[in-house]
Order: C-alpha cells, then sequence, then structure tokens
C-alpha cells in the first residue's frame, strides 16, 4: 500500500511540473500571436478610415483609441499609454504617419485568449492526470495486486486450506514465481492426501487382521467346548479349559483393538467378484462346531458378486450370535430368485424386541438379551455393511425366532 501512495504522490508531483512549465512557455506565444492580431486590426482600420467610416465609429468598433498629430493632447495621452504599457501602433494616412492608435487595458483578443488558455490547461492538466492515473494502474496490477494475491494465498496455506487456488494471470511479471508456489501447493495437499491415505491403510488392515483373528479364535472355542463335553479325563479337561480361556482373551484383546481402529473408519474394503453360489454352503459346514446347523434344501447354482471372505465373516457373525444367543439350532433355507440369491437363517430363541429390531444393524447397538455375553455390538453392523457393499441386502425379522435373510445378486 505504501508503494501505491508514492506513486501517486510522484504522479501529481509530475503534473504540477509539467503544468508549470507549460505556463512559462505559453507567454511568448501570446506575444507573437498578440503582434499577429494587431496588425491585421491595424490593416482592417486603415481601410475603414479610407472607406470613410467616422473615428468615433472606428474606436467602438475596433475596441481602440485613435490619436492624431494634430489632437492638442497628443502628447500627453502619448505618454499616459506608453508608461501604462498599452499596445500602440502608428496609424499611416496615404504613407505618412498620421498619428497612433492605442489599445487600452485587456482587449477582446485578450480575453479571448484568456479563456483559450484557460481551456487549454484544463485538458492539459485533464489529460495528465489520466495518464497518470493509467501509470498507476499499470504499477498496480502489475507489482502490487500480486503481492496482495500472494499474501491471501500464504494466509489459507497457514490455515492448512490446500486446496485454496493461487490464479496465474497471462502478462503477469511474477507468473514464474507464483507458478513455483501454486506447485508448492499441489505437493503439500499430494503429501497430505498420501499421509492420509497410508494412514487409513493401516487402520484398516489393523481392523481386518483383528476382526479375522475372531473367526479362527470362535472356532477354537467352539470345539473346546464339544472336547470338554465329550472328554472323561481330568488332566485333559484341565488343559482344554486352559485353551479356552486363552482363546477367550485373544477374542477380547482383537475384540478391543477392532473396535477401536473402526471407530476412526467407516467401512473394511470389500471386493465382490463373480463367484460360484455353490460356494456358500461349504461356509456353513466349516462352522459346524458351533451347533447343530440345518442346511433345509440346496441352493441353486450359478455366479453371484461376492466377496469369498467377507461373506464368509457375515454367515460366521450371524450363526455365532444365533448359538450365543439362542443357544438353538439353526437352520438355513436358500431361495432362487430372478435376480439373485435368498439365504435364510434362523434360530428358535426368544430373539429382540419389536423395537429393538431395527435398531440392530446400528454400530456398537446390543439388544437387552445380550446382557451377560462378551460382545461389541459390531457383528450386525458389519453383515449390513459388507452385504450392501457386494451389492446385495439383508434384512431381520422375528418368527417363532430370530431370523436374518441375507440376498446376492446374481451377475
Amino acid at each position: 500500500m505504501k508503494i501505491k501512495y508514492l506513486a501517486a504522490a510522484f504522479t501529481l508531483f509530475m503534473e504540477m511540473i509539467m503544468v508549470y512549465f507549460w505556463l512559462e512557455t505559453a507567454g511568448d506565444g501570446q506575444a507573437v500571436l498578440d503582434m499577429v492580431y494587431y496588425n491585421k486590426e491595424l490593416k482592417n482600420i486603415s481601410r475603414a478610415a479610407d472607406e470613410g467610416m467616422e473615428r468615433t465609429d472606428l474606436e467602438t468598433e475596433y475596441d481602440c483609441s485613435l490619436l492624431f498629430l494634430t489632437d492638442r493632447d497628443y502628447k500627453s495621452r502619448l505618454n499616459e499609454a506608453v508608461a501604462s504599457g498599452n499596445v500602440i501602433l502608428d496609424y499611416e494616412k496615404d504613407g505618412v504617419i498620421a498619428g497612433k492608435i492605442i489599445w487600452y487595458g485587456e482587449n477582446r483578443l485578450q480575453n479571448r485568449w484568456k479563456q483559450q488558455m484557460r481551456k487549454i490547461s484544463m485538458a492539459v492538466c485533464a489529460a495528465v492526470l489520466i495518464g497518470g492515473w493509467i501509470l498507476l494502474a499499470i504499477v498496480f496490477f502489475c507489482f502490487i495486486r500480486p503481492f496482495s494475491t500472494l499474501k491471501a494465498f500464504a494466509a489459507e496455506i497457514a490455515k492448512g486450506n490446500l486446496d485454496f487456488p493461487l490464479p496465474m494471470e497471462k502478462g503477469n511479471f511474477f507468473g514464474a514465481f507464483t507458478e513455483s508456489f501454486d506447485i508448492m501447493r499441489e505437493e503439500l495437499r499430494r503429501a497430505r492426501e498420501n499421509e492420509y491415505l497410508a494412514n487409513v491403510s493401516k487402520k484398516e488392515l489393523v481392523a481386518e487382521l483383528s476382526h479375522d483373528i475372531k473367526t479362527p479364535v470362535s472356532a477354537i472355542k467352539a470345539v473346546c467346548e464339544v472336547l470338554e463335553i465329550k472328554e472323561k479325563n481330568a488332566d485333559t479337561l484341565e488343559k482344554l479349559g486352559i485353551i479356552a480361556a486363552k482363546a477367550d482373551t485373544i477374542d477380547h484383546l482383537a475384540g478391543n483393538m477392532f473396535h477401536a481402529t473402526l471407530e476412526e473408519l467407516e467401512v473394511l474394503k470389500v471386493e465382490p467378484k463373480e463367484e460360484r453360489s455353490t460356494l456358500i454352503p461349504d461356509m456353513f459346514k466349516e462352522l459346524k462346531y458351533y451347533g447343530d446347523i440345518r442346511l433345509e434344501n440346496e441352493i441353486g447354482e450359478c455366479l453371484v458378486w461376492m466377496d469369498k471372505l467377507r461373506m464368509e465373516q457375515v454367515i460366521n457373525n450371524i450363526v455365532n450370535n444365533s448359538f450365543k444367543y439362542a443357544k438353538t439350532p439353526v437352520t438355513v433355507r436358500f431361495k432362487d430368485e430372478k435376480e439373485g440369491i435368498g439365504i435364510t437363517i434362523k434360530d428358535k430363541g426368544k430373539g429382540v424386541s419389536e423395537e429393538e429390531l431395527p435398531l440392530i444393524t446400528e454400530k456398537f447397538f446390543r439388544g437387552s438379551n445380550a446382557a451377560g455375553e462378551s460382545g461389541s455390538g459390531l457383528g450386525m453392523y458389519l453383515v449390513k455393511s459388507f452385504m450392501e457393499q457386494m451389492y446385495g441386502t439383508v434384512e431381520c425379522f422375528f418368527d417363532e425366532g430370530f431370523g436374518v435373510t441375507l440376498y446376492l445378486k446374481k451377475v
């Protein structure tokens, strides 16, 4: 801003100097024009006198005073005119000086000249003023404004706004300088994005590993429960108890780790591909150690959109919940539809209340029947999340027991 004020002061100073010198040099030009005018008027007066115009008419017409040699006050009036600095020219009659023509005070030429000078002076001042402001505008737009833009840009970057663009104008003297700053902004934004993606990948990896650990641990616990029922040897039972306790500890730690990382992630990565529907019954058979799982019919053979790992987790979460809370056999029924495959998983437990049923797939929600049972309230939330990312749906219902219907879309 100081540069702008200095430029304005310099412009006004130069205007004053130019007007001063112009007025100083204008006097000589005025004197030359005066003599041309008076000589022309002299010829007009002489011609009018030869044509017989009276003396008084001549003085009125040409705004002058005629002084003849024959006048009694010739010398006194002439001396007075000379002393007053009036314009005096010789008046000739038939080639002989017959007197003087005197122009007293400001005449018409002087008045007209002053008016013209005033107009010209105003025009010159206006032209110089406009030129000065144009020069000032050029200095502002080419030098001052780019730095103001850089100042605003630096303030936004300091706030962490790396999406704030830095405009670059064609012909800007600081174009390369501005471009370097914008490149720096892009590099900072790219580095931040890479850092964010790296952190998300780490958290996703931790969440995936912690959740994947829970599946084999659940199988270990289920096998221990079966062996504890069948085994009679006290030493073996003690060892089985230790295994089951350690499995519970691992399950608890993995759950805590998964809970902590999932709070910062929207969903885990799901990559649906074309898979055979006949893989799904095998996923239920692998969970036989949980308890009695009955497949009531065969599944239709087709290709469905499915992430095999995530589908195993979906089925494991539903079956695990049924045995944990209902403690009854689980039935599975497949339904082949035109657009997809329906999978209904149902137990014969008390289920959840009608008010809690819509909330069962919300994050961290646990029904009133979960009291005394371990869990984080994420199992059914992940079921819904995984199914939606595999282009499918999930529906929970109660019909003489808690049931879940999964829908996989056909390819």
